[in-house]
């Protein structure tokens, strides 16, 4: 009997980055397997779920037995070459639409034309708030709101983008004021701010809600994330104020979400505009946790509101792994539905499809928007 999120399920990955372009050694790529960056003096990241689960699954697409030990494991991916390495991995991961944020260390990693192109699928853009306002040259203060209005206007059309993305759980925190700041507040705030990132509540406001005033779809990172992150300061409930503010019309899409995904089911159950996924918490927890994690996260998730995103940045491993780890989870999920009597297969088979890809199709006008590249085709599906 076929699973229910069967690996035939296509996949729109609506969060992720580029692959890192060259050639990495041991160092570099344990670095890229955890969120912590590099491992202390003796330890591996070899040694954690998402370690164990490149080594089972990601060894055989490089035409080694699973388990291979990571030495063997990097020397063959060092034979292969980096481009073979991510052609194969990104193939295999199933997917073949990807909305890809281009804010982060951009010029190390692939172009959304050149991710497509590798995977054989289409890639769309996501524009970085922050990183546009970041780009602005020192002006007038009171003149920051419409430059980077302006900028914004101007990296959206020329990327062709589908949605904007705010770090502000990393910067300043989510709990960002319910209405544009007041200009004279604005602007106090750009002449009191520090060169570097934007780190600053009025300021992060004022990004978001010009975004808003738009109609762009707002992606948001909530939870699990680097070393920059101050944990609590990202619990997505810190956002109420602002979304009963926002426009109906406007999606707000909240990513990632571990180990607040609950609190962000809430949302997305209460407010008609707002979606979550649990993108980055699939690779870390690993293979043996994906049905736990997928369950508690549609914890009264409407089905139409629940999506799909790996989060990977610079590793193909994180492709592939992310697909194969959310099919797993929902596959385990919806196939205990199916054997309780609580749904058909039929309608099991129908919400992976919308979890999958329909909602990011929906939500993001994928079919309706010209995509940055369009490759040659989707490649098996990993086992």
């Amino acid at each position: 009997m076929r699973s229910a999120g069967s690996t035939e399920v296509r996949l729109v990955d609506h969060h992720c980055h580029g692959v890192l372009r060259g050639e990495l050694d041991r160092a570099g790529f344990e670095a890229l397997l955890s969120e912590g960056g590099a491992p202390p003096p003796g330890l591996s990241t070899f040694d954690t779920p998402l370690g164990l689960a490149v080594r089972r699954h990601c060894a055989p697409v490089l035409d080694l037995p699973p388990h291979a030990g990571p030495d063997d494991y990097l020397a063959r991916r060092a034979e292969l070459g980096s481009a073979e390495v991510a052609r194969r991995l990104l193939r295999t991961s199933g997917v073949d639409a990807f909305c890809v944020d281009t804010g982060f260390r951009g010029g190390e990693l692939t172009t959304p034309a050149e991710l497509a192109a590798l995977a054989g699928g289409t890639a769309h853009e996501v524009v970085r708030l922050e990183t546009v306002a970041e780009s602005l040259a020192d002006g007038d203060p009171g003149d920051f709101a419409a430059r980077f209005r302006e900028a914004l206007v101007t990296a959206v059309a020329r990327t062709g983008a589908v949605a904007v993305k705010s770090v502000a759980a990393y910067r300043c925190g989510l709990e960002l004021l319910p209405a544009p700041p007041p200009p004279a507040v604005l602007a106090e705030a750009v002449a009191h701010r520090r060169p570097g990132p934007v780190r600053s509540t009025v300021i992060s406001s004022a990004l978001v809600w010009t975004a808003v005033s738009l109609g762009l779809p707002v992606q948001f990172h909530v939870g699990y994330g680097d070393r920059d992150l101050t944990l609590h300061r990202s619990d997505p409930s810190l956002l109420t104020a602002f979304l009963h503010a926002v426009p109906p019309e406007v999606p707000v899409l909240l990513l990632h979400c571990y180990p607040y995904h609950r609190t962000a089911g809430y949302l997305a159950a209460v407010y008609g505009n707002v979606y979550v996924d649990v993108g980055l918490a699939l690779n870390h927890l690993g293979p043996s946790r994906a049905g736990a994690l997928s369950a508690e996260a549609m914890d009264g998730v409407p089905f139409g509101k629940m999506l799909y995103s790996s989060d990977a940045f610079g590793l193909p491993e994180l492709y592939a792994l992310g697909a194969l780890t959310f099919r797993r989870g929902l596959a385990e999920v919806l196939d205990s539905w199916v054997s309780a009597g609580e749904c058909t297969r039929a309608d099991a088979e129908r919400i992976a499809v919308m979890i999958g890809s329909g909602n990011a199709e929906r939500v993001y006008g994928l079919g309706q928007t010209r995509p940055v590249h369009s490759g040659a085709g989707v490649g098996r599906p990993m086992k």
